[in-house]
């Protein structure tokens, strides 16, 4: 049996409360790791990669204070490997 899958390309809003119940000073690294587990979860993915857009909104605020939800889009390739982005404007 083969591991390669067909392409897949979603939409999701990921909420990110969960990261304010981590103290202030770790709370953006929280939320990559929250939004890496949902990416895991949702897509079924062997790995997750943020890309750097994403990763600069993040810690854009600082390391205390990171989005409270963020409109992503996720495609997932034949290896199982997920790349995650910020979702256009206009799909909203």
């Amino acid at each position: 049996m083969s591991s390669k899958t067909q392409p897949i390309s979603r939409r999701y809003i990921v909420p990110l409360r969960r990261a304010f119940e981590a103290p202030r000073y770790r709370r953006t690294k929280v939320a990559v790791r929250l939004i890496r587990e949902f990416a895991t979860r949702h897509m079924k993915a062997t790995e997750v990669k943020l890309e750097e857009d994403l990763n600069e909104l993040l810690w854009s605020r600082g390391i205390g204070n990171p989005p409270r939800r963020l409109s992503l889009l996720m495609d997932k390739d034949e290896d199982g490997v997920v790349s995650v982005k910020l979702a256009p404007e206009s799909e909203q």
